[in-house]
């Protein structure tokens, strides 16, 4: 095997849940080979760069195996090596994250009284 779909690659390599949110990925340009969107059929080859953006961060990763069956999470890690550059701006915004306020805050115990519906509905009337 010289080559595999560029969304069963990402669904192998456990990126993403289903090959059909690695499709849309795909599509929606979150996946990029040489700097350019890359379509869910392109074809991915050993030693290729990739730059992947998921809910858990933006990755950019060399294509160290290639696979179309998904396996376990140990196995999908031997597929790629991530650079040294992505673990630290991944880990700089999940500090970032951590450190911001608005984050942490606390949800209401309760469903809102009387008085506070009110103060609810006189803040969104002011827009």
């Amino acid at each position: 095997m010289t080559s595999v779909r560029l969304d069963v690659w990402l669904w192998a390599a456990r990126f993403f849940k289903t090959r059909a949110l690695a499709k849309k990925a795909c599509e929606l340009g979150r996946v990029k080979s040489h700097n350019m969107p890359a379509k869910p059929a392109h074809n991915v080859h050993v030693g290729q760069m990739l730059q992947i953006t998921t809910d858990s961060g933006e990755f950019t990763v060399e294509v160290l195996g290639l696979s179309e069956v998904r396996g376990p999470a140990p196995e999908a890690q031997k597929l790629y090596r991530e650079t040294e550059e992505s673990k630290e701006a991944r880990k700089k915004a999940a500090e970032e994250r951590r450190n911001n306020p608005l984050f942490f805050e606390p949800a209401p115990l309760g469903r809102p009284n009387k008085r506070d519906r009110r103060r609810i509905i006189q803040f969104r009337s002011r827009g």
